[in-house]
């Protein structure tokens, strides 16, 4: 992504930390939530690392179809899984914009001041999926803030909740994703 230094490794702390946490939640009892913590792995690390900043490391020019590719094959899978509805529609979407962005980076000039024209303004799909992932985001937000009478229900007194199976940080996570979906897009 074309960007600062500084807000970049940012976001590639904030989606390598997410993406590992992920993999935690591999761990969990929950089959539903393995598959989920799969793809949002995937999500978080590859996010992670189309977001290293260009003046760092550019990628190479068989990196970007490379990513369309993997995040294609993402999005079949969560096309798939969204047959049953649920989590996996933004799974869809989320896969989908990075295949967008990946695509887009493979067809952006080589050196990030050339530009090849006048600038024409956001791309309408740039603006579909900004709208979505700020809905998102809020949404996101707004289900994380405590709801009165539902204080220490997590768990009953003297049971521990594995770190896999804490809902409250998968739904962070998620929120963490899509802050840093956005900030990706707003870079494009």
């Amino acid at each position: 992504m074309h960007g600062p230094a500084s807000p970049g490794w940012l976001l590639v702390a904030l989606c390598a930390a997410t993406g590992a946490y992920c993999l935690l939640r591999m761990r969990s009892r929950v089959e539903e939530q393995r598959r989920a913590a799969g793809g949002e792995a995937l999500m978080g690390f590859g996010m992670a690392v189309m977001a290293v900043p260009t003046t760092v490391f550019t990628p190479p020019s068989w990196a970007w179809p490379a990513y369309t590719a993997v995040f294609g094959a993402a999005a079949l899978r969560a096309l798939w899984a969204a047959r049953g509805g649920g989590h996996h529609l933004h799974h869809l979407v989320g896969a989908s914009a990075m295949v967008y962005m990946a695509a887009a980076m493979a067809a952006a000039p080589a050196d990030p001041h050339a530009h090849g024209g006048p600038a024409t303004g956001v791309p309408l799909l740039t603006g579909v999926l900004l709208l979505y992932f700020t809905g998102y985001v809020l949404l996101s937000g707004a289900r994380l803030l405590p709801v009165a009478g539902t204080a220490g229900t997590a768990g009953t007194p003297g049971t521990a909740v594995a770190w896999s199976d804490r809902p409250e940080l998968a739904r962070a996570c998620r929120l963490s994703m899509g802050i840093g979906m956005l900030a990706m897009l707003l870079t494009m």
